[in-house]
């Protein structure tokens, strides 16, 4: 997609419940091409819920998903790629095949990540937990699609990976839309260009930690 090319992606009217217990009530969400739309919450507000909601992967009782202005019941890979917080890549694939099958080198994985250098030929299972979210990340990441959902991309990564992996998402942003959610919220605020933050099944706009803190995400500054 062309950087000058702007797309819309919405959710409204999300409606989710497990028996009597209600987690999403009425959530609208906007993200747009050439940004980073974060959201944050507490454990158990159902930010992962929306995420699988928009990927497919979970069905509401009830929503509205439209990219563009159009309906759809549910998103292409070409539309929207989604990385859940579990690991999905099997783990007797060698490295190489995994990049391959995704249409992408190592030689680019590993101007990002030189950690990987050291780790050619390997299988996905004889890598370190931090190690395979970062593959994960760059995978989905580098994807051909219009919107990237990140469900706790930094979950794992070494504090020395989540500067690169930032701008990584910084550089895709370009010609994607990125919707991310991460419990490490000082790594969303930092690249996000729109915030919500999610309580009593709503997702409300945020503009400031003030806000964070009016919604009950943070306790103090």
């Amino acid at each position: 997609m062309s950087p000058t090319e702007k797309h819309t992606l919405e959710i409204d009217s999300v409606e989710l419940a497990f028996g009597e217990r209600k987690i999403l009530a009425g959530v609208y969400l906007l993200a747009e091409t050439g940004g980073v739309t974060a959201i944050l919450g507490r454990n158990g507000c159902g930010k992962s819920c929306l995420m699988k909601i928009l990927s497919g992967s979970l069905k509401a009782g009830f929503c509205s998903m439209r990219i563009d202005g159009k309906w759809h019941r549910q998103f292409t890979e070409k539309e929207v790629r989604y990385l859940p917080q579990h690991t999905f890549i099997p783990g007797w694939l060698r490295l190489e095949r995994v990049l391959d099958d995704f249409g992408l080198q190592r030689e680019e994985l590993e101007r990002w990540f030189p950690v990987f250098e050291p780790l050619r030929g390997s299988r996905i299972r004889e890598l370190s937990g931090g190690e395979q979210r970062i593959l994960e990340c760059f995978i989905v990441l580098r994807s051909p699609t219009q919107f990237v959902l990140l469900d706790e991309p930094f979950s794992q990564i070494a504090p020395l990976h989540v500067a690169t992996l930032q701008a990584l998402i910084q550089q895709e942003k370009a010609t994607k839309g990125i919707l991310l959610t991460d419990h490490m919220y000082r790594h969303v605020t930092g690249i996000a260009d729109r915030l919500y933050v999610m309580a009593d099944g709503q997702a409300y706009p945020c503009e400031n930690d003030e806000d964070l803190i009016r919604r009950g995400y943070l306790n103090h500054l």
